[in-house]
């Protein structure tokens, strides 16, 4: 016998856990969309070199790659955003430009495992590309922003930064040529403590004023009007640093103007996001009562990342939802909306003489709006409804030989195990509207 098992860092998803992902991936859609945004999707394989030197010299180590059939060098995409960047400079003539797509997929990295983080997960990205425009860097926090309050995680924070800031300050520090190798180590804060963090650095060889200058940087907190006055200190004259100072001011003022409540977003500057492909606005989200789980959601902009593919200029921008890191998070918060099941209503199967009639009243009821399962085989009721009842129906209906020739139907309520007679005669329109006024009273409780 093969001992059933899955991978480290791999998981079987549980239908409760199923529906309310998909519950989740439902509400993203339906937020993306009202921005505008259209959905794609591209392979979970692609040429070595389309991936590669993309993210950072971590992603590179953690990527599946091998040789396939065809002797190709391939490798599982570790990311959305890095294979967007190749299907925009593939599709741009037929896309028109600036374009918006949302994609929703798994993606590998071999990392270690740990809470909330997996081999093999789920993204559910969002961007925009074409534009350089500061409408479009906004339009990430507020889209962001919407999602988080639209799933209902309760408190949460956007952390705001740009890589352009800390890129003047590192050149203030003459550190201009380690800047990734700084800034992945500065993207560690929050999941490492500062003292580790100086540690790494000292080991890149990084001196000991520059480590304090950095560390004292990233510390900045309070109203993002103060913040944003003490980064100008800090970057002095270096053009790309003020640029990123007025970029964020911008997106403060907007947020304002969009409604968003100052506790929602914050200036943040020790964040960095690991991966190099980012050139400007960056953003990292929280739960304000679970933070150190880490970003549920993260992204920012990445102007170059597509002129690997293209000589066209094709800028983006765009964030990403971690689907599953933000389950585990409401699940560890007892925050994980319960779900129902698939089928609204169980269908009993009482009688193996009135399959017909079964089928035609399951029939009648989908017709009608209502999700129904059919039990398969004529059973024992009491052992249909126990089966129904772990399975988390809210209701079920019930048909013998009395109820046919009486032309009634019993309404079970599972939840409270009330039962309502339904006096429809054979006229299915009438069976379909009283289950469906009594499965919603049963579904508001």
């Amino acid at each position: 016998m093969i001992e059933p098992r899955t991978l480290k860092g791999f998981r079987d998803h549980l239908p409760a856990q199923a529906l309310a992902r998909e519950r989740i991936l439902d509400v993203a859609r339906r937020v993306y969309r009202s921005y505008g945004f259209a959905p794609i999707d591209t392979p979970a394989l692609e040429y070595l070199d389309v991936l590669t030197g993309k993210g950072s010299e971590e992603t590179d180590k953690q990527m599946y790659r091998f040789t396939d059939h065809g002797g190709r060098e391939v490798g599982m995409r570790f990311d959305l955003t890095v294979p967007f960047a190749r299907f925009a400079a593939q599709h741009v003539h037929e896309l028109g430009l600036p374009f918006k797509r949302y994609h929703m997929a798994t993606v590998w990295r071999g990392e270690n495992t740990q809470r909330g983080r997996y081999r093999e997960f789920m993204q559910c990205d969002f961007d925009t590309i074409g534009t350089t425009s500061p409408v479009a860097d906004l339009e990430m926090v507020l889209v962001v922003h919407d999602l988080l309050a639209a799933i209902g995680v309760g408190g949460f924070t956007i952390r705001l930064n740009d890589r352009r800031v800390l890129a003047g300050v590192l050149a203030r520090l003459g550190l201009a040529d380690r800047a990734a190798t700084v800034l992945r180590s500065l993207d560690k804060l929050g999941k490492a403590t500062a003292e580790a963090v100086a540690a790494e650095l000292t080991a890149h060889g990084i001196g000991r004023p520059a480590i304090d200058a950095l560390l004292e940087m990233a510390a900045l907190g309070g109203p993002a009007e103060a913040v944003l006055g003490r980064l100008e200190g800090l970057v002095g004259d270096v053009e790309a640093g003020r640029q990123g100072v007025e970029a964020l001011g911008r997106i403060v003022q907007g947020a304002a103007a969009a409604g968003i409540a100052e506790a929602r977003f914050t200036i943040d500057p020790s964040i960095a996001r690991g991966l190099d492909y980012y050139t400007g606005i960056v953003l990292e989200s929280f739960l304000d009562d679970l933070p150190a789980l880490g970003s549920v959601c993260s992204g920012g902009r990445y102007d170059n990342l597509a002129g690997l593919y293209t000589k066209q200029p094709l800028p983006g921008v765009g964030a990403s939802l971690g689907i599953d890191r933000l389950l585990a998070g409401l699940e560890e918060l007892g925050r994980l909306e319960a779900v129902e099941t698939p089928a609204q209503v169980f269908l009993v199967n009482f009688d193996a003489a009135r399959l017909d009639d079964y089928l035609r009243i399951a029939a009648a009821l989908r017709a009608g709006g209502l999700a129904v399962e059919f039990f398969p085989e004529p059973k024992r009721v009491g052992q249909q409804l126990k089966l129904a009842a772990k399975r988390g129906f809210p209701a079920a209906l019930i048909l013998g030989g009395d109820e046919f020739a009486a032309g009634t139907a019993q309404f079970k309520n599972m939840l409270t195990e009330a039962s309502t007679v339904i006096d429809w005669h054979g006229d299915h329109r009438v069976l379909v509207d009283a289950v469906r006024a009594l499965t919603e009273a049963t579904r508001r409780g």
